[in-house]
């Protein structure tokens, strides 16, 4: 399973999903999009969108998202 979280330092969200992944053992890759402008281009690519954060799995997105909604996608993978 590759799973990328996009991510803005200062994002209160971004902090939660982190904490998230890490309580439940899930290895990704963290990209921060304001000091990576091509990780930048490619979160808007996936997403639509620029708010972050912004989580890839296998290809499957979940953008904007809040922790709450975390347990459900990866229990629809």
């Amino acid at each position: 399973m590759k799973v990328r979280l996009f991510i803005k330092p200062y994002c209160g969200w971004c902090h939660k999903a982190i904490r998230w992944l890490d309580e439940h053992d899930i290895q990704y890759e963290k990209l921060d999009v304001i000091a990576d402008e091509a990780a930048f281009a490619e979160m808007v690519r996936i997403s639509g969108q620029e708010l972050a954060p912004v989580l890839e799995v296998d290809g499957k997105v979940l953008a904007d998202f809040g922790p709450e909604e975390l347990p459900g996608f990866f229990k629809n993978l």
